[in-house]
């Protein structure tokens, strides 16, 4: 047996695990609602799932893969809910509500180029847009690195996100090898590679500030 006929197999695996991916972001939600504020969490990539979501579900009717466009609605729909969550708690308002309207505005531009584009070329010219944003959004956790080595903690960075994210782009991964679409194998290399990177920062930082720790370790000897 070849791996073309574990593909509904893969499909429905990766299928699962991506949404699974998606609604992690609820444990992000859920210490929002404890904080009371969402202004300590960042915004992007959720807003960026927005986005990434339009482009790619255009690009899973490009392909006509029923699979990425059950999934690309379903990440599409709970990025939506998430971004509800950070601008009910957010100070600043205004600031989703940019990035929101920035994001949207962007995703339109490449819908609109997917409508004139020469059916001959739009696979894969698509294709590369897509996976020029899909690397954006997976590394946009990356633009804490800073914050991350000042503060000597991986506080700020969605962890729920980024192991479920090394999971998915394994079975993706798969599935790209499976239906033999250079772009997928190449998109989940790479994002492979990203969400171990930042996985290592874990390895290497605590979760919680020191003082925090500290105080947390004294309580318990108490």
């Amino acid at each position: 047996m070849g791996l073309e006929d574990y593909k509904e197999l893969v499909a429905t695996s990766a299928m699962i695990c991506t949404m699974g991916h998606m609604l992690s972001g609820t444990l992000v939600c859920r210490n929002i609602c404890k904080k009371g504020t969402s202004d300590e969490f960042d915004a992007k990539p959720f807003v960026g799932g927005i986005g990434l979501g339009i482009v790619m579900l255009q690009y899973a009717f490009i392909l006509k893969d029923s699979v990425m466009i059950t999934v690309n609605v379903f990440g599409f729909l709970t990025s939506i809910a998430y971004i509800a969550v950070f601008y009910a708690y957010a100070v600043n308002k205004n600031t989703i509500v940019g990035l929101v309207g920035k994001t949207i505005g962007l995703a339109a531009i490449f819908l609109a180029y997917a409508n004139f584009e020469h059916p001959d070329k739009i696979e894969f010219r698509f294709g590369l847009l897509t996976t020029v944003l899909l690397f954006l959004l997976i590394s946009s956790p990356l633009m804490n690195l800073g914050q991350v080595i000042r503060t000597k903690c991986t506080e700020v960075l969605p962890f729920p996100l980024i192991a479920m994210g090394t999971i998915v782009s394994s079975q993706w991964l798969l599935y790209g090898i499976i239906v033999n679409n250079n772009f997928i194998i190449f998109q989940n290399i790479v994002g492979f590679m990203l969400h171990i990177a930042q996985l290592s920062l874990f390895v290497i930082f605590p979760s919680k500030p020191a003082a925090i720790t500290s105080k947390t370790n004294d309580r318990k000897k108490e």
